[in-house]
């Protein structure tokens, strides 16, 4: 008997091999990245990397965009993003770090980029503030702003209408893999976050999805959202610890 519907064996087949996987997890950052580039990040030749990325293009993961004599690939759309962040929560429900040097893994925990929006404690501080102040409610699919959220993203600089078109949900809750607790996700989050880069209250790494909350950022934030908070947990003291209870 044949099987109809989404071929969900071939999906996680493409996504999980080692190869692919670290491409698509490079391509989370919502950039474009050529054949070379993935290859390197993937660590095989540029002809086996060119056969991984016709995979992924046939399977409809990633896209391909022709600037003159160069290609350059990128998720097919915030669905991938979202799959991939799924997969990388389950990943980490140990809570561990094992796959990550640590450096990054606590650079990738403080502030990255989940596709087109913010991940980490940053995303997670501007969700939880704007929850904690009343400044969302719960809507069919997600969030909508009250009339006090709309007030802080124009505040910010942003129009709430200027995309209310989109086919895609204005604000959502996007489970964090890191954190393991929503940031938000949508084209309004979205747009936040192009105008945190776009006024350098975020900066992007060189290389990879971790980006830094500037000085300046953290001010405009903290203004425009009493309570936000983009710090790393307090280590806990052995002597605070709950005891382990004994086995019977």
């Amino acid at each position: 008997m044949s099987m109809q519907g989404p071929y969900l064996a071939e999906i996680a087949h493409l996504m999980g091999d080692p190869a692919r996987a670290n491409m698509l997890h490079a391509l989370m950052d919502g950039r474009a990245l050529t054949a070379k580039e993935l290859a390197w990040i993937a660590g095989v030749a540029p002809q086996t990397a060119s056969g991984h990325l016709a995979k992924l293009m046939q399977g409809k993961l990633i896209d391909v965009a022709v600037q003159g004599r160069h290609r350059y690939y990128r998720l097919a759309g915030p669905e991938v993003a979202t799959a991939l962040e799924g997969l990388m929560v389950l990943a980490n429900l140990d809570g561990t770090s094992r796959r990550l040097p640590s450096r990054v893994g606590a650079e990738l925990s403080q502030a990255r980029t989940c596709y087109d929006h913010f991940a980490g404690r940053l995303g997670i501080g501007i969700h939880d503030a704007l929850m904690a102040g009343g400044h969302l409610a719960a809507s069919e699919g997600g969030y909508a702003l009250t009339a006090s959220g709309r007030a802080i993203f124009r505040a910010l600089g942003l129009d709430p209408d200027a995309t209310a078109r989109s086919r895609r949900a204005a604000l959502r809750p996007c489970l964090d893999w890191s954190e393991r607790r929503p940031h938000l996700a949508g084209h309004l989050a979205a747009s936040l976050a192009c105008r945190c880069f776009e006024m350098d209250w975020v900066r992007r790494r060189k290389d990879g999805r971790a980006v830094v909350l500037t000085e300046a950022g953290r001010g405009v934030l903290e203004a425009a959202l009493p309570g936000f908070r983009c710090d790393a947990p307090e280590p806990v003291s052995p002597a605070l610890r709950e005891p382990v209870p004994a086995l019977a």
